[in-house]
């Protein structure tokens, strides 16, 4: 195990390097996310241990978008079981972009990825519920179970979000119309966006990261929230499709199990010793923060971390 000195010493490095690195801008499709100052930057390692280490905007709350589906995937493995979750969600990477609807027109209208918007909501209604706000809470206590208590909706990004995702009611309808869904595809829809639009900080989600890298116990509550048989199928997803277009790239430079959100925040997890986060707005053309990206890559490279070397 790496001692403290050494991570503060790179997540500190990481956020001075890069926290002004130019390119990117922020999501402009959802109005909430288009006015987040793009000049915020934060880097964040929980490790293990329960040790937790963090430079810049750690304590800024920001949206958590598409890393929600980790936690929802979480809990479709413990309602149904690995099985059923790869052989009616998928287990392969499509290619193409994360709200892809040519990837179901490609697949009999199968989703191939619980990791892209169409897997995503099939996941979501895939949850063991008898209501919609039954479904939602479970999804939230699940996130809150990985990451901290704190975590919540935002009233104004849901708003902002259930306004504007005429692209995801498209793709639950298909999905239903092909009986992928599980669930009223519209109640479907409305919790998947309910999930994307929670607010974190970069420590919790570093201590999601520190959660699966523990085998699913939560270092900083202690609590076991996962089945440890289950985590090994959750970063294999990551590593598959965590940052959608840039995932082979990911996995060939940086190597470790990402997923990214258009929030601005990235998380990578080094199994058996830590989660580290990132966070700053500006993305690139793949939804992934351009500044989250690097720093998380450099404090993985400063401390030796990589799966494949």
């Amino acid at each position: 195990m790496t001692d403290l000195t050494a991570i503060k010493q790179a997540v500190d490095n990481a956020l001075t390097q890069f926290h002004k690195t130019p390119g990117g801008a922020n999501a402009d499709y959802i109005p909430f996310l288009a006015n987040i100052p793009s000049d915020l930057a934060a880097v964040a390692v929980v490790t293990a241990a329960g040790d937790i280490i963090s430079s810049g905007d750690a304590g800024y709350r920001f949206a958590i978008e598409s890393i929600s589906k980790v936690c929802t995937l979480a809990l479709a493995l413990e309602d149904i079981g690995p099985k059923a979750v790869q052989d009616n969600i998928g287990a392969d990477p499509t290619g193409l972009p994360f709200n892809s609807v040519m990837a179901l027109e490609l697949h009999n209208d199968k989703p191939m990825s619980p990791l892209v918007n169409a897997g995503a909501i099939a996941t979501v209604s895939a949850v063991k519920a008898k209501s919609a706000d039954e479904r939602w809470q479970r999804i939230l206590t699940m996130q809150r179970r990985l990451g901290s208590d704190q975590i919540a909706l935002s009233d104004e990004l849901n708003h902002s979000e259930q306004t504007t995702n005429f692209h995801n009611r498209g793709i639950s309808w298909l999905l239903y119309s092909a009986q992928n869904l599980y669930c009223d595809p519209m109640e479907a829809c409305d919790v998947y966006t309910r999930q994307c639009s929670t607010l974190l900080t970069t420590i919790e989600l570093a201590t999601m990261g520190a959660t699966l890298a523990a085998r699913g116990r939560n270092p900083v509550t202690g609590e076991q929230v996962l089945d440890p048989a289950h985590t090994p199928y959750i970063l294999a997803e990551m590593t598959m499709e965590g940052l959608y277009g840039r995932s082979g790239d990911w996995a060939y430079t940086v190597g470790l199990p990402g997923k990214s959100g258009v929030g601005g925040g990235i998380l990578a997890v080094v199994p058996g010793v830590m989660g580290i986060a990132a966070f700053s707005p500006p993305l690139d053309d793949d939804g992934n923060s351009v500044r989250g990206q690097k720093m998380v890559a450099s404090v993985a490279n400063a401390l030796g971390y990589n799966l494949y070397r």
